[in-house]
């Protein structure tokens, strides 16, 4: 048997994950970061990104990340997310939409309030993670298409 680890995802809205795992990437502001059974323990913080769970027997799983921490403590992870959402959850049509929605916002607000700019900033993050988490799992359960979605 693998080493696992206890991993729980949270959001305001509910648990996302709970479940042993094997091993998690996750988008830091201080990079990508991998932890495994024995890590030391940590607190960072997460970016915009894709989350990756390596689960026993080696099957992956995916989830879009819009920000918030993670806590590493001895085997246990808690990520306690803004937003996350798993990839097969993802309906890219809508992220697509809400990204170029947000992309004309950036494009004509004038320099009117940092605070519009951020918030438009970090939802147009959040969108791209959705989309490119959406992508790459197209890509893992379907390896044949990774060719062309790459040219993207």
């Amino acid at each position: 048997m693998t080493n696992l680890i206890k991993f729980e995802i949270v959001t305001p809205e509910r648990t996302i994950l709970k479940e042993q795992i094997v091993s998690i990437t996750v988008p830091t502001t201080e990079g990508e970061l991998t932890i495994l059974a024995h890590h030391i323990p940590i607190v960072s913080i997460l970016k915009p990104g894709i989350i990756q769970i390596r689960k026993d027997g080696g099957e992956i799983d995916l989830m879009a990340v819009s920000g918030g921490f993670i806590e590493v403590l001895r085997n246990k992870i808690v990520i306690m997310a803004d937003t996350a959402e798993r990839a097969q959850e993802i309906d890219e049509a809508r992220a697509e939409e809400a990204r170029q929605r947000a992309e004309e916002l950036m494009k004509n607000i004038e320099k009117s309030d940092d605070i519009d700019f951020a918030s438009i900033s970090a939802n147009m993050a959040k969108e791209l993670a959705r989309i490119k988490t959406a992508n790459k799992w197209k890509n893992i359960k379907h390896p044949h298409n990774t060719l062309n979605s790459e040219k993207k």
